[in-house]
């Protein structure tokens, strides 16, 4: 099944899941309206906290201007977060307090290590042919999928993402053992990696929701465009030949990413227990600690702390 955010113009709403448990009588109005009013706050806390609306590093990026050696180096800190952020996704997995949000999380993290997402009703073989120039851009069909779900998908080596990364790295002159690695994290790359750990793969599950959510619509409000179009530039202008799959795929697979965590949402916000201050605790520590990263990227720029 394909998972879509639903969003107003400059809010979240209720999807057509709620409106159906409301036709149904599993929900009343009431309990309805006071939803709406959670996702109302939902989007002041974390929609429009700073490092969605107006992120520095990737505003520069985007203009295609990254030197080899500032290439090199955003390369190589998004690799270690890159390959650093399957330890919480594992974590997010093993304290998932129900199946429905351990197969959730299943999702995310085996398609994260190379296995296929499929439309129920295609065949494993169905997948159309395409040039390799559109295989750049929109990912192998042999390799990726951006719709539907990892049961009942082939898992292939080459398609787990990191893999995809480091053809991105050899482009640049950067081999498998200079990328993905702690030790070749700068202090505020590990910072938002071990705030991933602890929150995104947090045992509470208030808090693991919050921070999940926050992350989720995070990597779907926009940041991936603008490292897309960067690199588009500089693939033009400078590296023809630099294969940047890993991005463009991203770019388009991560609004059914953040569709899971909304359906997640809607079935514990209706629990009794959840609780509404550790779900924004969550999601207000792990969206700071997505502040250090990117403005750690931007200091050292403009400080040339460079490989």
């Amino acid at each position: 099944m394909t998972h879509v955010l639903e969003k107003a113009p400059g809010r979240l709403t209720i999807s057509s899941r709620i409106q159906k448990r409301l036709q149904r009588g599993e929900l009343k109005q009431m309990q309805v309206d006071r939803f709406q009013d959670f996702l109302a706050e939902v989007d002041r806390e974390f929609m429009q906290h700073r490092i969605i609306t107006s992120n520095a590093y990737t505003r520069w990026f985007c203009r295609g201007m990254a030197t080899d050696q500032e290439l090199r180096h955003f390369i190589q800190q998004f690799s270690v977060f890159s390959n650093q952020f399957l330890v919480a996704a594992l974590l997010k997995v093993i304290n998932s307090p129900t199946l429905q949000q351990s197969r959730a999380s299943r999702e995310i993290l085996l398609n994260e290590l190379g296995v296929i997402y499929r439309h129920p009703e295609q065949s494993i073989g169905d997948r159309p042919r395409l040039t390799e120039r559109e295989k750049d851009r929109q990912g192998d069909p042999e390799l990726v999928n951006t719709e539907g779900t990892v049961d009942g998908g082939i898992c292939r080596f080459r398609a787990a993402h990191f893999e995809w990364l480091t053809v991105v790295a050899e482009g640049l002159g950067l081999g498998y053992g200079d990328i993905g690695k702690r030790k070749q994290g700068r202090p505020t790359t590990l910072h938002f990696c071990d705030e991933l750990r602890r929150l995104y793969g947090s045992d509470d599950p208030q808090i693991a929701e919050g921070a999940s959510f926050a992350v989720e619509n995070w990597a779907a409000a926009g940041f991936w465009q603008e490292l897309e179009d960067g690199l588009t530039q500089i693939k033009q202008t400078r590296h023809p030949d630099l294969r940047l799959a890993f991005f463009t795929w991203h770019n388009r697979v991560e609004a059914q990413h953040a569709g899971h965590t909304l359906e997640e949402l809607e079935e514990v916000y209706f629990d009794p227990d959840f609780d509404r201050a550790k779900f924004f605790q969550g999601g207000k520590e792990i969206l700071e600690a997505i502040a250090v990263f990117w403005d750690g990227l931007n200091r050292d720029r403009l400080n040339s702390v460079l490989p």
